[in-house]
C-alpha cells in the first residue's frame, strides 16, 4: 500500500515563485466569517459550539444552549467584523474571506459590506463544524450548498475552499466538484504545490495555524495582542529575509472576527500591517490571485 503522506515536498529545492513585480513576499491575510453557522441545538445539533471562543475550551453543553459561548459569536459578527474589514479596506489591504454559508445566510449586512470591499470569498463549509465523522452524503451537499450561498449572495462562485476540521473525503469532493482553482486545507509548506486527486492534479495553498488569531482563544498560547504581533512579525521578518536572500515564499496570517476584532488585541493587526507595509517589495494578496499566478507560472506536469 502506497503510504499517503508526503513527507518530502520541495526537499529543500522549492521553485522560485516569480511574485508579481519580483515582490520578495507574497502576504494573505485571511478573514475567517464563522458567526451563525457553529454547533448549537438551535441549528440541529445535540451540544453547543466549544472552541475558539473567550469562554475557553470546555467539555460540549449536551442538548442546551450555551449563551456564553452564543454571546462570545455574536461580538464577532456585530462588532468585531466590522472593526477588522473597516481597518483592512483602510489601509488598502487585499484579503480573502473564508465564509461558512450559513454565517452569510444570517447576516445581510456583513454580505453587503464583503460585497463593497471586492475581497475574494471562498468557502469555509456550509457549517462550522468538524466534518470528519460526518457522512460523505451531508459533506457533499453542504458544500454544494455553500457553493450555492456565496454565488447569490456575494453575486461572484467562489473559487478557493478551506473547511478548517475537514474529514478524509473532503480533498476528493473538492475536487470532484470541478468549482475550485485550489484549497488551504494544509499547513505542511510556505509555497504553493500540486498534488493528485482521484487522477486530477490539485493545486493546495497551505494556510497557517501558527500566525493566525485562533491561539487568542482563552487557555491558548498567546494571552495578548502584543503575542499575535510579536510572532507575526517575527514570521513575516524571516521569510522577507529569505526573499531577500532569493528564496520568495508565501505567508498566511488568519484572523477571526470574535478574536482579533477585540478592542484589547485589534491595535496588534494595525502594527503588523503598519510593519508590513513598512517594506519594499511585498505583495499583499488574495489566494485566489496566488492560485492564478501559480497556475500560470508553475503550471502542473
Amino acid at each position: 500500500m502506497t503510504y499517503p503522506r508526503d513527507l518530502i515536498g520541495y526537499a529543500g529545492n522549492p521553485p522560485h515563485p516569480h511574485w508579481p513585480n519580483d515582490a520578495k513576499i507574497a502576504v494573505s491575510f485571511v478573514l475567517n466569517h464563522e458567526e451563525g453557522g457553529e454547533y448549537s441545538v438551535l441549528h440541529g445539533d445535540d451540544h453547543a459550539e466549544y472552541v475558539l471562543t473567550d469562554v475557553g475550551v470546555t467539555t460540549p453543553l449536551m442538548g442546551g444552549r450555551s449563551l456564553n459561548a452564543e454571546s462570545s459569536f455574536e461580538y464577532g459578527s456585530r462588532v468585531g467584523f466590522w472593526e477588522i474589514m473597516r481597518l483592512l479596506r483602510g489601509r488598502g489591504v487585499d484579503a480573502t474571506l473564508y465564509a461558512v454559508g450559513m454565517a452569510l445566510e444570517r447576516n445581510p449586512a456583513a454580505c453587503a459590506e464583503i460585497v463593497a470591499s471586492g475581497f475574494e470569498v471562498a468557502c469555509h463549509g456550509q457549517r462550522w463544524i468538524d466534518y470528519h465523522s460526518v457522512p460523505e452524503v451531508v459533506e457533499r451537499a453542504d458544500m454544494l450548498r455553500n457553493i450555492a450561498a456565496i454565488t447569490h449572495l456575494i453575486g461572484t462562485p467562489p473559487s478557493g475552499w478551506y473547511t478548517g476540521r475537514q474529514s478524509p473525503n473532503t480533498r476528493r469532493l473538492v475536487v470532484e466538484t470541478g468549482a475550485f482553482l485550489y484549497d488551504s486545507d494544509a499547513y505542511n509548506d510556505d509555497l504553493p504545490y500540486w498534488t493528485e486527486v482521484s487522477g486530477k492534479p490539485h493545486l493546495v495553498l497551505p494556510y497557517s495555524l501558527d500566525n493566525n488569531d485562533s491561539r487568542l482563544q482563552r487557555g491558548g498560547d498567546f494571552a495578548t495582542g502584543d503575542d499575535f504581533f510579536t510572532y507575526c512579525r517575527d514570521a513575516f521578518d524571516w521569510l522577507y529575509h529569505q526573499g531577500q536572500e532569493g528564496r520568495p515564499r508565501m505567508m498566511s496570517i488568519g484572523l477571526h472576527n470574535r478574536l482579533i476584532g477585540r478592542p484589547g488585541r485589534i491595535g496588534a493587526l494595525e502594527r503588523l500591517i503598519d510593519h508590513i507595509q513598512g517594506h519594499e517589495g511585498v505583495w499583499l494578496c488574495n489566494r485566489r490571485s496566488v492560485a492564478q499566478h501559480w497556475i500560470a507560472t508553475h503550471p502542473s506536469r
